[in-house]
């Protein structure tokens, strides 16, 4: 964290499953993930860059959410709302992580979705900070912090994985084969 940026606790007492949250409260509105951290055509060998490249290619939102595990302020961030079809990967690595047909309005502020792309896309670990005891979600291979899992979401699952926007990157269905992802198609063939 930058200094003089003032990071606090904010007491969420009307979301379902939320409790305290860190908020960094020095982020702009205008941080978005960047437009492309890996080069088209990605292939499918994910991993963690070094720390000069991760610090060059991120911007802070992004690192401090992926890194050091913050959180971005709620209806403040590019994808609670997005409606588009596609998915979602590492901002980081670019490992894929979820995708649009399993995303739902938790009316949260963060992205919201009822599993992974995968079944073994994420690492779940517990978390106990804040006085409380929640699941953290990470990427397998970068090890990037995502967010939470909770266990008040809509059926089929009852889960609902409250995702920060910073820790991620939207690949539109029509660009999935020239970015390397052409295997997800087979998500969108009943649309």
């Amino acid at each position: 964290m930058q200094p003089g940026k003032l990071t606090f606790l904010l007491l969420l007492l009307s979301l379902p499953g939320a409790g305290l949250l860190m908020i960094n409260a020095g982020a702009t509105d205008s941080e978005e993930p960047s437009a492309s951290p890996l080069p088209a055509g990605q292939t499918g060998e994910f991993s963690k860059p070094a720390e000069a490249e991760l610090r060059a290619r991120l911007t802070p939102l992004q690192y401090d959410v992926t890194q050091n595990e913050e959180t971005e302020r709620a209806f403040d961030n590019p994808y609670w709302d997005n409606k588009q079809a596609g998915i979602y990967v590492d901002i980081v690595s670019g490992e894929p992580l979820f995708s649009s047909t399993d995303k739902f309005k938790s009316g949260t502020g963060w992205p919201s979705f009822i599993r992974p792309i995968e079944e073994n896309a994420l690492v779940e670990r517990t978390d106990t900070r804040f006085f409380m005891k929640r699941t953290e979600l990470k990427s397998r291979q970068a090890g990037s912090h995502l967010g939470h899992v909770f266990d008040d979401g809509p059926q089929p699952t009852g889960l609902r994985y409250c995702i920060n926007s910073a820790a991620l990157r939207f690949i539109p269905k029509d660009q999935l084969e020239a970015e390397g992802y052409g295997q997800y198609l087979y998500l969108f063939e009943q649309e």
